[in-house]
């Protein structure tokens, strides 16, 4: 699917499911911006507030590419901004704090992920807000959240933080290695946008009953120890970290084919006759060794994977992946960026969206829209806004402001470009 494109025109057109639901984010990186954008793809009308100059940070990433205003574009920007209109407005300039303050009363949520207290020294905080308009709903993402005293409320924090401290790493670590940190896609980030969604619909919904507003505070450490759940409870529960981990108490390991690996998860009794049947070695199912769970963990490696990868020689990984799943058991393969261009259920689910890029002939493949509707076609999809792209619309449509007024606020440097 291409920028704009609606595809499964076979769904009725009854609007989205957001339709009429305009957020205001003050947002940068990733968390939040996921957040809005999700939104943005159910509807939502998301005007990004960005500095008029620098904008958001997540434009400083690499890899980058060059938009049609000749600013580089770095890719944390580019993979969380479809579907949004960009306003320039420095917050810092207390004109540009009025312009927010002004705007507030036309917007259902204000979205924020800065530093707690950052926007309160600004003016623009939840309680100066709702005195404006008590039924805003304003959303904040921070590493520890807003409402509560916590003792790391002023530590600042991006995702590989969160996820060390809600317990990801440990499980996987090595005796006297230090635990593997990993950045994909940023697990932090994307769990507290995911909540922050579901906070903000919730919020929308009491609105709705009671016409109050309230503040969604959406911590990324709570949010991590949420995904993370079977480690606090088994560790309550007497068992070993490593149990948390990957193949300790089951089969859940990759096995190489003629083309990559495959992930095989075995994790009752019954799937692993019908791995062990799969793989042509019926006879273990008969053995002492394989008796428990811990004896599969304890064999992948001496006897599990020989027979597995010898089975698995003269098939792409797609096909013993396939083949188990045939006989129940749960396996998939290891994808490359190239193997998720190529499926059928990406291209059918719209998984993969093409981005013109100005710089170059060939898009840029973004991730989709998960959220599938069965009332609800899918796009169009706006693409990503230049910095500031929307300022005069947005400003002049909300605020009725002049040419005039607006020349005036951008010979100041309080919005641009």
């Amino acid at each position: 699917m291409r920028v704009g494109e609606i595809r499964h025109p076979e769904r009725s057109d009854n609007g989205k499911p957001l339709d009429g639901v305009r957020v205001l984010a003050i947002e940068q990186m990733q968390a939040l911006p996921f957040a809005t954008q999700l939104m943005g793809h159910l509807g939502a009308d998301v005007v990004k507030v960005e500095h008029p100059e620098r904008g958001d940070s997540g434009r400083g990433a690499q890899p980058f590419l060059t938009d049609k205003d000749g600013r580089k574009v770095g890719a944390t920007y580019l993979r969380n901004n479809l579907a949004k209109r960009s306003i320039g407005i420095d917050l810092k300039q207390p004109a540009g704090a009025e312009l927010i303050r002004r705007l507030v009363p036309n917007f259902d949520v204000i979205a924020e992920n800065f530093l707690p207290g950052t926007l309160d020294r600004l003016g623009i905080g939840y309680d100066a807000l709702r005195a404006i308009e008590p039924r805003i709903i304003y959303a904040s993402i921070s590493g520890f959240g807003q409402l509560t005293d916590s003792p790391y409320k002023r530590w600042p924090a991006y995702a590989p933080i969160a996820e060390a401290m809600g317990g990801i790493y440990e499980p996987n670590r090595k005796d006297g290695q230090p635990p593997p940190v990993v950045v994909a896609g940023g697990l932090g980030d994307n769990a507290a946008a995911l909540f922050a969604v579901i906070g903000i619909l919730s919020a929308l919904l009491h609105r709705d009953r009671t016409g109050r507003g309230q503040q969604v505070d959406i911590s990324m450490y709570d949010s991590m120890i949420a995904m993370a759940d079977m480690i606090p409870q088994l560790a309550s529960m007497g068992a070993p970290p490593q149990w948390a981990a990957a193949g300790h108490t089951a089969i859940v390991a990759a096995f190489k084919a003629k083309d990559g690996y495959f992930v095989v998860s075995v994790f009752r009794e019954h799937h692993f006759e019908r791995l062990a049947r799969s793989v042509g070695h019926p006879e273990w199912v008969d053995e002492e060794r394989f008796s428990t769970r811990e004896g599969w963990a304890r064999n992948i490696e001496p006897v599990l994977r020989p027979a597995i990868e010898a089975w698995a020689a003269d098939k792409t990984k797609l096909e013993a992946a396939a083949a188990l799943c045939e006989q129940g058991v749960a396996a998939g393969p290891s994808n490359l960026a190239q193997d998720l261009f190529d499926d059928p259920h990406v291209a059918q689910r719209n998984m993969l969206i093409e981005v013109p890029r100005s710089d170059s002939d060939r898009p840029m493949l973004l991730s989709g829209n998960p959220v599938k509707l069965s009332e609800t076609a899918e796009g169009p999809i706006r693409s990503f806004p230049g910095l500031g792209e929307h300022t005069d619309e947005v400003l002049g449509e909300l605020l009725e402001l002049s040419d005039d007024e607006l020349a005036r606020l951008r010979a100041g440097g309080i919005i641009g470009p």
